[in-house]
């Protein structure tokens, strides 16, 4: 018994003393980043700045971009009687809307055939996908420029949805497939025993559970459409221009702090979107939660 105190008392001044290792807390509290709250601090107003900026400017009583002379709403009356700028916003909203639908329509349809078709022809396919994703955006509108130009094709309306779709299908393809992924195979194989066919086990059944991923990705395709410029500029051609290459045209002939309430417009549609693109999902989930509760 003497011999076991006297090894724990040998055992704990090892463990204090000065070559002892750090105790769990202390290896915590030292682990811990240090400035990290400087640097979360720095990368926000390097992010936030240009956004307050145009903020703070498109309220500007004074046509200057560079003195801050009292407070107005004259821009945005401004902007509220500019036809052609209405003209664009009204043009931009279509064209996303039309592109939205048809490239969650198309991705949709896509990442069911990456998912169930071939193995061989799948792995094809999903590279060609993530190619698209990594390849810069001036490559596919110099691409699309060329091929409507080859093909005889005028530039109009119609180039610019092309355009457009071609740009989010991919998007819209990475996300319905991820969340296709997660579902298992025994809920489509539970509804074929029920006697549903194969195209009622999708439409009741695998539809209902890709509902979050699919709207998610529709309205990532209406904002990355809306905001687009690179695609418009090189698929537009003439009379009534989309918005972003319209503020391009207004910029090259003097900037005004109506560009700034165009701006802010275009980001809280944005930011709009992108929140209602976050919520949606919850609200799935919570709605399920309690249906299944209700039954219980």
């Amino acid at each position: 018994m003497s011999a076991m105190t006297h090894e724990t008392e040998a055992t704990t001044a090892t463990s204090t003393g000065p070559g002892a290792p750090r105790t769990q807390g202390r290896g915590k509290e030292f682990d811990r980043p240090r400035f990290l709250w400087l640097v979360t601090g720095l990368v926000l107003i390097l992010m936030l700045t240009p956004i307050v900026t145009v903020a703070v400017y498109s309220f500007n009583a004074q046509n200057s971009l560079a003195v801050m002379d009292g407070w107005s709403l004259r821009w945005y009356r401004e902007l509220a009687g500019d036809q052609d700028i209405l003209a664009s916003l009204r043009l931009s909203f279509w064209i996303a809307l039309v592109a939205a639908v048809t490239a969650t329509v198309l991705g949709t349809l896509l990442a069911f055939g990456l998912q169930r078709g071939r193995p061989a022809v799948a792995r094809t396919g999903q590279s060609l996908i993530f190619l698209r994703l990594v390849s810069p955006e001036t490559a596919l509108g110099v691409a699309l420029l060329l091929m409507f130009t080859q093909l005889g094709v005028e530039l109009s309306l119609t180039t610019v949805v092309i355009g457009h779709v071609a740009l989010c299908t991919a998007f819209v393809t990475v996300v319905v497939r991820s969340r296709l992924v997660a579902i298992a195979a025994e809920v489509e194989d539970a509804a074929l025993d029920l006697g549903a066919r194969p195209w009622q086990a999708i439409w009741l059944v695998v539809l209902p559970l890709l509902r979050p991923a699919i709207i998610t990705s529709a309205l990532l395709s209406f904002v990355l459409s809306f905001d687009n410029f690179i695609t418009s500029y090189f698929t537009s051609g003439l009379g009534v221009a989309p918005l972003p290459v319209r503020i391009y045209s207004m910029i090259r002939f003097g900037v005004t702090p109506e560009i700034n309430a165009i701006g802010i417009l275009m980001l809280l549609l944005t930011v709009a979107c992108v929140a209602l693109a976050a919520l949606l999902p919850r609200l799935f989930r919570r709605r399920s939660y309690l249906a299944e509760v209700s039954t219980k």
